[in-house]
């Protein structure tokens, strides 16, 4: 079973489930540290309850992962989706909502583009060049802060994990990753994202404010790896969607 695949299972889960927010201390993504810092990053509901992460990279278009808009292979309906943007606590912050029948999936990768009412935060600064392997990075989510029930430990405020790129056919990437692909590989340095953080900015390591959108996290084996899509890769198409 691929990675991306587990993370669509478990997204599934999550949404049909009910994930629970926890008050337990987000001293992790799995490892890792609270974030201080994150302006752009967007935590997504459905019907209320914690689903993924994403980023905001207009002032009305979140990018964020296109299986977190699935349940059981059945789209979720607009209506169920909510954002909480604006705040590091997602029991804070303004809510925002999908406009109807704007969010357009990539052909070429696991992401999603969705258009909601204007949000006024620091929208995230687009990588206009590829991800090479050797590069630390930073991913920032409202996900799991565990692996013994992710559902039942979704972190109430934001938190970031500090990982390295490898090349795509790195063992450790177990063939997830391909010379060529949309997705990137990382290896875990002081934590590992899980389920909740799918769709979340990976982040350039950089003074505040001069940080870049690298990628968009989806799938990881909890232990030592991650995948995400590569932002330069899908550029074109961002840019074409979001002038509308």
């Amino acid at each position: 079973m691929t990675r991306r695949l587990r993370a669509l299972l478990l997204s599934a889960l999550l949404l049909g489930t009910g994930s629970v927010m926890s008050t337990a201390p987000a001293s992790a993504v799995i490892g890792g540290a609270k974030s201080t810092y994150g302006p752009w990053a967007v935590r997504m509901l459905v019907d209320g309850k914690p689903a993924c992460t994403g980023t905001a990279v207009t002032d009305q278009w979140i990018l964020t992962a296109s299986h977190c808009f699935y349940e059981q292979a059945q789209p979720v309906a607009d209506k169920r989706i909510s954002f909480k943007v604006g705040s590091l606590d997602v029991r804070k912050g303004a809510t925002v909502r999908p406009l109807a029948g704007k969010r357009v999936g990539s052909a070429k990768a696991d992401m999603m583009l969705v258009k909601v009412a204007p949000m006024g935060v620091r929208a995230a600064k687009l990588a206009t060049g590829p991800v090479r392997p050797g590069l630390k990075v930073r991913q920032y989510g409202w996900g799991a802060t565990c692996t013994t029930d992710e559902d039942a430990c979704q972190s109430p405020v934001l938190k970031q994990s500090d990982l390295k790129v490898v090349r795509p056919d790195d063992p450790r990437c177990s063939g997830h990753t391909l010379p060529g692909g949309p997705d990137f590989c990382m290896v875990k340095g002081t934590g590992i994202p899980a389920g909740g953080d799918s769709g979340g900015p990976v982040m350039s390591i950089a003074p505040q404010g001069q940080e870049v959108l690298l990628g968009v996290f989806n799938g990881s084996d909890r232990e030592q790896s991650a995948e995400a899509g590569e932002v330069s890769q899908q550029l074109a198409w961002i840019r074409s969607v979001t002038r509308r």
